[in-house]
């Protein structure tokens, strides 16, 4: 019997952060939420609340059972409160096997594309693929964050440079923030594609290297990036408090392009454009 252990993993990490005193608002039981030994949710309680038995929840768990039906994630999704992205990835770990093991082909950013993004002089903009590998990054995303094309190959990955370039730490004023939503990104893809060579790779490489990964990582958690703030220094102009919107790209949903704005008239859109400067100078 094959055992899915990411799949009882990430149900044991959803039932630790689910509050019984919000679950339980409907149980028959409000004395129930008193009285703990364990953070969260207790099995029985998940088994009841979703319509199952205590049993097979248990072997879910476990990793015993390892392709419950849609109508067992639907529910076990709203036990959980969970948001789209950790229904997605609840979705993914439940998928059987044997549609879970694709092949990932090479990626490439088409040419128009390419040139679409060079064309962006006054935003930062890059586009990240599968396990957060980047595939394209305009001149001054490369000014404001790294000069990828200046890296090995295989060491172009926003991941990485996250959590093992210190200039990377340096760079982000919420750096433990940015890089747990990270982590997540890679969780969920990993969920999609979990025999990923090239992802196992990296995440060896990273949980060796870095302790906070590690920590992140066996947490479970999951993020999709959509939109947000990044708070950033730069030691060459200072301070710059960027907006970005993340677009899914037509033609490879793998594919995200990554589109930075700062505010008119503020100092960091100054900082920007003087940042556009020093890199036509340095890049």
């Amino acid at each position: 019997m094959a055992v899915n252990t990411d799949l009882g993993a990430f149900l044991r990490t959803c039932r630790a952060n689910t509050a019984p005193e919000s679950a339980l608002v409907a149980g028959p039981d409000p004395a129930a939420t008193t009285s703990r030994r364990v953070r969260g949710l207790r099995r029985e309680e998940v088994a009841q609340l979703a319509g199952v038995s205590v049993d097979y929840y248990t072997r879910l768990e476990q990793g015993r059972h390892s392709t419950p039906s849609d109508a067992v994630v639907d529910a076990l999704a709203r036990v959980f409160q969970l948001e789209p992205a950790g229904r997605a990835h609840l979705a993914d770990l439940a998928r059987p096997a044997r549609q879970r093991h694709r092949q990932t082909p090479p990626q490439r950013v088409r040419p128009a594309l390419q040139q679409m993004i060079a064309s962006m002089t006054e935003h930062p903009a890059l586009i990240l693929g599968r396990r957060t590998d980047v595939l394209a990054a305009n001149p001054l995303a490369r000014a404001l964050l790294t000069d990828w094309t200046r890296l090995p190959a295989k060491h172009r990955n926003y991941t990485r440079w996250i959590f093992l370039d210190p200039d990377a730490r340096a760079a982000f004023a919420d750096w433990p923030a940015v890089a747990a939503e990270v982590v997540g990104t890679l969780r969920l893809y990993a969920g999609r594609f979990p025999d990923d060579p090239q992802l196992t790779e990296l995440v060896g490489e990273l949980a060796i290297k870095s302790p906070q990964f590690r920590t992140w990582w066996n947490d479970h958690t999951v993020h999709r990036r959509t939109h947000g703030t990044k708070h950033m220094t730069h030691p060459a102009v200072g301070p710059i408090t960027l907006r970005y919107e993340a677009f899914s790209l037509p033609g490879d949903e793998d594919q995200t392009l990554f589109l930075y704005t700062t505010d008119p008239g503020s100092p960091s859109h100054d900082n920007l454009r003087l940042l556009g400067l020093w890199g036509a100078q340095h890049l």
